[in-house]
């Protein structure tokens, strides 16, 4: 289905996004909502040398807090290509950067971020990095995250507490200078879901016998589930984000050229477009999706797209909004938290974008009157 623009927004839409660019995190402090792990003292383990084939910055941008910015909006700052997020059950999120691999911690009411980890063995070579993160769905009792990662051989999944040393789950994905897309979620059934690109070959899309241009479904342990192969969908070009909504799943399909797609995810078939984003608007790299409300982040529009779904899960005919347009630059993850604040990171430190001093940024947009578990 093509994606069409407004010819005018309802005033509702107007509304929300006075609410989100005027809205502010409350003062007060941070309040933890729920436990977190401790650190283990001492430095985090490494897992040998690291295979990354080109170094990493000499001199990697420091994090910062939202407090030394006039801009309520923003949480933390000073970040290199912020790219995974997860929120923890504490109410603060964990950042990952892309070239560096550093894992930060990063807290609603802009108190400093606190760098965690290092998550070694990157190659950041073309596209890749650490492309994605995702909590353990029994986080409470293990503590562990997993992160999508490039190394020189391969993409993979790993897992480890925070901390700790990284154990590989799933191996040997295709990597590629393009088309190495990473999409990493953990789905409400416990699973892991991955999104992958087709490395620049669309034959691989359609291989059966290949992890390329696919998404994936493994359990914890890396196993494929309720079949021999971890195959769950076909056909992607460059899987950059996965986000559900029930039991309906959805994948952003960046294109080399064109218009990108988001699509909904069928078992044992491959993806069917649910609307499309011309290019100009489009470097589709986010999702989140609640009660109906898809919510795009896109590089190359500098915006966040806001599509309303009808009880069908179609795409209603000229509720499509915006969000954000312009003014952070490249947007790139986007995360819903249980209050329907919008979390986001900027991309401007990718070579692409035109990086502002205190780029890269994590962003937290309050929805309207702060209601939790609405969208925004």
């Amino acid at each position: 289905m093509r994606r069409t623009r407004a010819r005018s927004a309802p005033r509702a839409a107007a509304a929300l996004l006075a609410g989100l660019l005027l809205a502010g995190c409350g003062g007060g402090g941070y309040e933890p909502a729920g436990p977190f792990r401790p650190l283990p003292e001492g430095p985090p383990p490494q897992v040998g040398p690291p295979t990354a084939t080109l170094p990493p910055p000499a001199d990697p941008a420091q994090p910062g807090s939202g407090e030394e910015q006039g801009d309520p909006n923003v949480v933390a700052s000073g970040l290199s290509v912020p790219t995974g997020l997860v929120l923890l059950p504490d109410g603060s999120a964990v950042v990952g950067e892309r070239d560096t691999g550093r894992l930060l911690q990063v807290f609603p009411d802009r108190s400093p971020a606190v760098e965690l980890m290092t998550v070694p063995g990157l190659d950041t070579s073309g596209d890749g990095g650490l492309l994605g993160l995702a909590l353990s769905p029994t986080f409470l009792e293990d503590g562990l995250l997993f992160a999508y990662i490039t190394t020189a051989t391969d993409n993979r999944v790993v897992r480890f507490p925070i901390g700790g040393t990284p154990n590989p789950v799933l191996t040997g994905i295709p990597r590629g200078e393009t088309g190495n897309g990473g999409a990493l979620m953990t789905g409400a059934d416990g699973h892991l879901y991955i999104g992958t690109g087709d490395t620049g070959d669309p034959a691989l899309a359609a291989d059966p016998e290949s992890l390329a241009g696919k998404v994936l479904r493994i359990d914890v342990f890396g196993r494929a589930v309720q079949s021999l192969s971890p195959v769950y969908s076909w056909g992607y070009r460059d899987v950059t984000a996965l986000c559900q909504d029930g039991e309906r799943l959805y994948a952003t399909d960046e294109a080399r050229e064109g218009p990108d797609e988001v699509d909904v995810v069928q078992e044992d078939g491959p993806g069917v477009a649910l609307l499309t984003v011309p290019a100009e608007e489009g470097g589709l790299g986010g999702c989140a999706v609640a009660n109906g409300t898809v919510f795009l982040g896109a590089l190359d529009g500098q915006r966040v797209h806001v599509i309303t779904l009808d009880q069908n899960g179609v795409p209603v005919d000229g509720a499509v909004d915006e969000v954000l347009g312009g003014r952070y630059g490249r947007l790139r993850t986007v995360v819903l938290d249980a209050e329907g604040a919008l979390w986001v990171t900027t991309s401007n430190h990718d070579g692409i974008g035109s990086p502002a001093e205190d780029d890269d940024k994590v962003l937290r947009i309050r929805p309207p009157g702060g209601q939790p578990n609405s969208p925004l």
